[in-house]
């Protein structure tokens, strides 16, 4: 598991920063670039790359905080979202939301303490045919009722301890 004592801007973040700093638009690229690296925009290289592209710290957090997309705390290995849409909220996805935080016992916008999973309630997967949806990583799952959801949840946390 990484410390943050570990964490440092890498020889191929920094040139990919170096081609980008004096372009317009260049801090939500780079910390694009950052988050692709590790999962997230951790705070001990949000502080780096201030310095090293003499932007005030505060700036960076303003987009860090601005966009939803930016994360600032690690994710979990997998990443559960319930759609919360117009059509899966009528077909139940409020009930579904509340099942997931009683089996992992971590709600939206929170990693489970094992680090398996990261939940998220996302406005529209597209698969509002097969509402309520639910998604873990790119595997969509429709149709959801709430008694099945333990069973799909323990296959991902399977597949991320190794074990099939």
């Amino acid at each position: 598991m990484d410390t943050q004592q570990e964490l440092r801007l890498s020889d191929d973040l920094l040139a990919f920063i170096d081609i980008w700093k004096e372009k317009r638009g260049n801090l939500i690229m780079i910390l694009h670039r950052i988050q692709q690296d590790f999962g997230y925009v951790p705070k001990k290289i949000a502080i780096e790359l201030s310095r090293y592209i003499d932007v005030p710290l505060a700036k960076i957090y303003g987009v860090l905080t601005f966009y939803h997309y930016f994360k600032q705390e690690k994710p979990g290995r997998n990443t559960l979202a319930v759609c919360t849409g117009t059509a899966c909220y009528l077909k139940g996805a409020q009930d579904l939301l509340h099942e997931v935080e009683n089996l992992l016992g971590a709600g939206v916008k929170q990693t489970t303490e094992d680090g398996e999973f990261s939940v998220e309630a996302v406005r529209c997967i597209g698969c509002c045919g097969l509402s309520p949806v639910m998604t873990i990583n790119d595997e969509v799952f429709g149709v959801l009722k709430t008694d099945e959801l333990a069973g799909i949840i323990s296959k991902f946390h399977s597949k991320s301890s190794g074990q099939q």
